[in-house]
């Protein structure tokens, strides 16, 4: 699904990638461990094409996106979804408009559809009927899911997480990494998560 081949990045004189090379299989879950400051997050930023390498290529169900435009790239991450470390959720909306945000922004769904796939993408995350809610009145457990549940709405085929136990107790952490495990399997998803903790 995703191949990243010889990627060399330096900012400044600082060499962050080096000669990467990676393989990323289709249907799998993919952990990528390392200490903070190795790297881990400019490689994510590659694989979505948020940062071009100084040299390699990243190729991404068979495009290298290194070679793409604005447009090219755009049509390309409609094939992601990403949770974001601290989930990232908009605190002025409601759960159930969060989850929404990207259905209103990139389908032409009405919004009966909407709410039935919010429902349907809460409930996969074990959140039914919180859609009234606001981001300030979840625990950090449940922002992360309805941040799953968001990044998962619009049924892409590629999930990215960005360190999604940052700041979990090891019960929420177990709980966290067991929800990407079933998530990956009843979607049919490749996961690519980051993490630095073991």
């Amino acid at each position: 699904m995703i191949e990243l081949i010889d990627i060399h990045k330096s900012f400044g004189k600082q060499a962050v990638l080096s000669g990467l090379n990676l393989r990323i299989e289709d249907d799998r879950t993919t952990v990528i461990i390392g200490r903070s400051g190795g790297g881990k997050s400019v490689l994510l930023k590659h694989i979505i094409g948020l940062i071009k390498p100084d040299r390699g290529q990243v190729v991404v169900d068979g495009t290298d996106i290194t070679r793409l435009d604005d447009h090219g790239l755009n049509e390309v991450r409609k094939k992601f979804g990403m949770l974001f470390q601290e989930a990232a959720l908009f605190d002025s909306m409601t759960v159930g408009d969060n989850v929404a945000f990207p259905l209103r922004e990139h389908s032409r769904m009405k919004e009966s559809e909407i709410r039935d796939v919010v429902a349907d993408r809460l409930r996969a995350v074990g959140l039914s009927g919180v859609e009234g809610k606001m981001p300030s009145e979840l625990s950090g457990g449940m922002r992360k899911r309805v941040g799953l549940a968001r990044a998962i709405a619009m049924r892409p085929r590629i999930v990215l997480f960005d360190e999604p136990t940052t700041g979990l107790d090891p019960v929420m952490t177990e709980a966290i990494n067991a929800l990407i495990m079933e998530t990956q399997s009843r979607f049919d998803l490749t996961c690519v998560v980051i993490s630095h903790d073991l």
